[in-house]
């Protein structure tokens, strides 16, 4: 098949390393010329861990857009979420179609929603919309031209916002190991880094700024105190998923199907010991400042997207309403300001069941 993958951090250079490997015929794209310049050196992308070992060489490597997506068949964007919306302008504009199907490795929470109002502004039907609930793999760039992945997911929740089973089929056919869901808002609120993220993200802050990130996230702040709150916020989680008629794991056992809590575990309610002991996870790093992803993106286009999507469904969440706004303070930012809003998800003024009717429409 031939595909474009879009963006050149450890998601799309993963993607890049196992589609090539697959035998796909790959258009790598990044916006930054400094980013891709080390990849044109080498030719590639070099790769390491659950993948293997090797450069993976795509037929393209470019950032030219256009040029990107010629003739290819499917884009994947593998974006920090909160560049979605400029994606879905970029390719409107670029002249993608509205018949050829995009894959969000990952959607997050909110991603196909935003990304289709976004694109649809362009005065032209949105294409069909994969979402992943998170992404495919655990990785880090420790290199300018490599990935290191320590973790691939065996099983991972997609939806599609338009085109049903064909482009979910087209998805599986790139990432196996698609689980699909009956619509976006299960795949959304399968995101597991919006409950993971965020209360060790806010209780560690202090950590996070006194040592730049010297401790493990996963294991050494993962504390009971911090996995109380972290299961309250699950329960909000699946609250919110029973109110738009889904019933979904909790968070330990959605991280078994992903593989990044072990197969082995009995107990999943106790939060600390599941996460704290995958092998995946283990040995990531916190974050380096309070400009992380964690706060960048697992709370303006995580949790906010989420606290919307409880405002509409009718669902009181006091824990994630709590950690939003200690954030906004920590950080200093108005996530609402450039965040996933009801209105960038073009889902403002609805009700529960116009949100259902618009993401299972064919």
């Amino acid at each position: 098949m031939k595909v474009a993958v879009l963006g050149a951090g450890a998601g799309g250079t993963a993607s890049v390393a196992e589609l090539v490997q697959a035998g796909h015929d790959v258009c790598f794209w990044a916006r930054s010329a400094e980013t891709l310049e080390p990849h044109l050196r080498l030719g590639g992308v070099a790769f390491e861990g659950k993948l293997g070992e090797g450069i993976a060489r795509p037929a393209l490597i470019t950032t030219d857009l256009a040029a990107a997506i010629a003739d290819v068949e499917v884009a994947v964007v593998a974006l920090p979420t909160f560049s979605h919306g400029a994606i879905a302008k970029g390719l409107a504009d670029a002249g993608w179609s509205s018949d050829k199907p995009v894959v969000l490795n990952p959607g997050h929470t909110g991603g196909a929603l935003e990304f289709a109002e976004s694109f649809s502004r362009s005065g032209r039907q949105a294409p069909p919309v994969v979402e992943f609930s998170t992404l495919t793999y655990v990785a880090r760039k420790y290199r300018p031209d490599g990935v290191t992945v320590s973790g691939r997911a065996k099983q991972l929740k997609a939806a599609a916002l338009r085109g049903g089973a064909d482009v979910l089929d087209i998805a599986g056919k790139l990432f196996p190991g698609l689980t699909p869901v009956a619509d976006v808002i299960a795949s959304d609120l399968s995101n597991v880094n919006m409950v993971l993220h965020p209360p060790g993200a806010i209780l560690a802050a202090a950590w996070v700024e006194a040592t730049g990130g010297d401790f493990t996230f996963y294991v050494d702040a993962m504390t009971p105190g911090v996995a109380r709150i972290m299961r309250q916020l699950d329960d909000e989680r699946l609250a919110v998923a029973r109110a738009f008629g889904h019933e979904l794991p909790n968070l330990i056992e959605e991280m078994k199907l992903l593989g990044t809590v072990e197969a082995d575990v009995v107990d999943t309610s106790d939060f600390c010991a599941a996460i704290s002991g995958g092998e995946a996870n283990r040995r990531i790093k916190g974050p380096d400042s309070l400009e992380y992803r964690y706060y960048k993106e697992d709370f303006g286009h995580g949790l906010l997207p989420f606290l919307e999507f409880a405002a509409i469904a009718g669902v009181d969440t006091p824990v994630a309403k709590s950690l939003y706004s200690l954030a906004q303070i920590a950080v200093g930012t108005e996530y609402r300001k450039g965040g996933r809003t009801a209105e960038a998800m073009g889902i403002a003024g609805l009700s529960k069941e116009q949100v259902i009717r618009k993401v299972r429409a064919l």
